[in-house]
């Protein structure tokens, strides 16, 4: 319905077609499906990624030409489930869609998981597939999701952008941006009073003047907004204007509604020093929006997820903007908002592939990826860019998305990105393979550059790149429209143990030119050497009893009687993601096999360094097909985790822990 969308559903219009796979009321696994022929969003979210990706309107978007399918597997609110992701998939694929993009993600998962491998398939098929890469770094390595680590799926991580687009109100005839803080009311579109500073408002400070029937202005820190926002609020101010401690603007909440609700708004710190120093000054609600410039624009967010794969993948592929992205949402939301997150920052790429297949109409879709990742370029670490050190490559892929880049370039190098694997066994070579198609010799001199290497298995820590990247020549020469074949060997960065490092091979045309990059990426040390069930302060793993919906540790064993909730439960801490996790039962006292209770394949790490997964255990076992209830009596349940990439044959990619004993006992 959106104009900016082309108004209508149905062929003839821009959405040709599409389908609902699970009605309005659905929210998830388990709620009820009812899915009918008009994909029409209430979430807002598919609106707006459909907006970045082509818009035209209001709002341009990436490939304003496109036409679009619109396939909708979230309800009004809630998520989604794998099956009803992959028949929308398929049903994409039947209808002959050229890019799917895919905003939306199960995090700290592996290439095999269902959606990822159906993405990878799709591609096999003929339709270039994009997803969002996550938006969970704050969660630390290895915290891809599905379907973005997809073996064939590009992966796509999140950028700043350089600008917001916000309502405005007016400070000495300047446009202010705003952002309106969570759980607080709109602000008027018009009427006009004076701003005041009254300082940080916290409990312990003073107001520095009252603000009584005016706007308070306030600095950010030391204590919550809404305890800033009570104690001006308590001193009669109209509305508070809170600005930032940093460069740039922020978005907050109050953390539920006021008990006397007024306007709470957040600014940057630039313009809250600007009115400041504008003191007594008057400030004007208007209806309007404001570009303000963004002082992190084009460095990458911390939210945005971090590879490698668990099978060591180089993710994601690339990265484009996802944050404050200002696009379409449904009508009766308003039509326009900003959001952010990878979401946002996979329809960028999906509209640079539609754009590429408009300009190359014969590239196929195995090669979008790697066309994408040349041309891309890398930025310089977000958390201190003054350094100059390039951010992680298992963070942002190739880089930004350069799409005229991409569409003009005449070089192609297969494949576009090294996956270098463990590092225990030395240097590692690989062949690129160099495509000239434009009319004349070119020649490449040949560099490489690291960027900053991450230790730890969960949370990182920063250190500076250590490779060494060695050529057979130092410069290449491609004939007009010829190959050529470059060799280069990579000595691994020999630490931190454990770590991830990466870089860019870089060629750069003698005589000048567009630069192209093939990023690498590896593992330092011996990949099963991570020790998978780490105790945490807790002691994991547990034998465990839930009461009242807590879990107690049974260290000296427990009775269970299997009924009414009580069973035994396993709280297991995964602090890398198992290759495979299966739990077997024995008897305590002969040691019988009672077979399995369990057995997960690509199983994902646990959230955090400190969270657990619970296991729940029923009294059944599994032999085959064949499905066993155990007599009562006394048991305990071996625990055995293969290690990432483990060898079913070596002991040593193998963890085990053997639970006290589990007396069964029912009524």
């Amino acid at each position: 319905d959106h104009p900016d969308l082309g108004g209508c559903f149905g062929p003839g219009c821009r959405v040709e077609t599409g389908w609902d796979f699970v009605g309005d009321a659905y929210t998830g696994p388990g709620s009820p499906l009812n899915p009918d022929d008009d994909p029409d969003d209430c979430g807002g979210h598919g609106t707006h990624v459909a907006g970045i990706a082509g818009a035209d309107g209001v709002v341009t978007g990436v490939a304003p030409g496109a036409t679009f399918g619109a396939y909708r597997v979230f309800g009004c609110a809630g998520s989604t489930s794998a099956d009803v992701m992959i028949a929308a998939m398929e049903m994409a694929l039947a209808d002959g869609m050229d890019v799917l993009n895919m905003s939306i993600g199960s995090s700290r998962q592996w290439p095999q998981y269902p959606t990822a491998a159906a993405g990878t398939r799709a591609v096999n098929a003929g339709m270039v597939v994009v997803a969002s890469f996550g938006n969970s770094g704050s969660t630390g390595l290895y915290s891809g999701s599905a379907p973005g680590v997809g073996q064939k799926v590009i992966g796509v991580g999140g950028f700043q952008n350089t600008h917001l687009t916000l309502p405005s109100f007016v400070v000495d005839g300047q446009p202010v941006g705003y952002d309106v803080m969570s759980h607080s009311p709109d602000p008027p579109s018009s009427g006009t009073d004076e701003i005041v500073f009254v300082g940080r408002a916290c409990n312990a400070d003073p107001l520095l003047t009252s603000p009584a029937g005016k706007v308070a202005l306030i600095e950010r820190g030391d204590c919550s907004f809404r305890e800033k926002a009570l104690n001006a609020i308590a001193d009669s101010a109209v509305a508070v204007v809170i600005h930032s401690n940093s460069p740039g603007i922020f978005f907050g909440t109050l953390g539920s509604p006021l008990p006397d609700p007024r306007p709470v708004v957040s600014v940057s710190q630039e313009d809250g020093l600007y009115i400041r120093g504008l003191e007594p000054v008057n400030m004007t609600w208007t209806d309007q929006l404001t570009s303000t410039p963004n002082p992190a624009g084009g460095l990458m967010y911390e939210s945005s997820s971090w590879g490698l794969s668990p099978d060591l993948a180089l993710k994601p592929d690339l990265g484009a903007p996802g944050q404050y992205i200002y696009s379409t949402i449904p009508l009766e939301q308003g039509g326009y908002a900003t959001f952010s997150g990878t979401s946002m920052a996979a329809p960028h790429v999906a509209g640079a592939a539609a754009l590429m297949l408009e300009a190359h109409p014969n590239t196929p879709s195995q090669a979008m990826g790697r066309i994408l990742q040349n041309s891309a370029d890398p930025v310089v670490w977000g958390l201190n860019p003054g350094l100059g050190f390039l951010d992680n490559v298992h963070r942002q892929g190739a880089g930004m998305l350069d799409v005229d880049d991409a569409i003009l370039a005449t070089t192609r190098i297969e494949p576009g990105k090294l996956s270098l694997g463990e590092g225990e066994f030395g240097p590692i070579s690989r062949t690129l393979e160099v495509e000239n198609k434009s009319a004349t010799d070119v020649t490449y001199d040949l560099s490489y550059v690291n960027a900053l290497s991450t230790g730890g298995t969960i949370s990182p820590d920063y250190y500076l790149g250590g490779a060494t990247v060695v050529f057979g020549a130092p410069s290449v020469t491609i004939p007009a429209g010829g190959t050529s074949m470059v060799d280069v060997t990579v000595i691994p960065a020999t630490g931190p143990n454990f770590g991830q490092y990466g870089g860019y091979i870089e060629f750069t045309p003698q005589g000048g030119g567009q630069v192209y990059r093939v990023p690498y990426a590896g593992f330092v040390g011996d990949y099963q050497g991570i020790t998978v069930l780490t105790p945490t302060a807790n002691g994991f793993p547990w034998l465990a009893k839930l009461i009242g919906g807590s879990y107690f540790n049974q260290p000296g064993g427990a009775t269970y009687t299997l009924a009414g909730g009580d069973i035994p439960y396993f709280l297991v801490h995964l602090e890398h993601q198992p290759r495979l996790l299966r739990m077997e039962v024995f008897d305590a006292h002969t040691g019988r096999a009672w077979h399995r209770a369990l057995e997960l394949e690509y199983f994902p790490r646990s959230s955090s360094s400190t969270s657990f997964w619970s296991f729940a255990w029923d009294g059944y076992t599994v032999n085959g097909r064949k499905l066993n209830e155990v007599p009562d009596g006394d048991y305990v349940v071996r625990l055995s985790i293969q290690k990432a990439l483990g060898d079913d044959s070596d002991p040593a990619h193998w963890e085990t822990w053997t639970s006290p004993v589990i007396t069964i006992d029912r009524p």
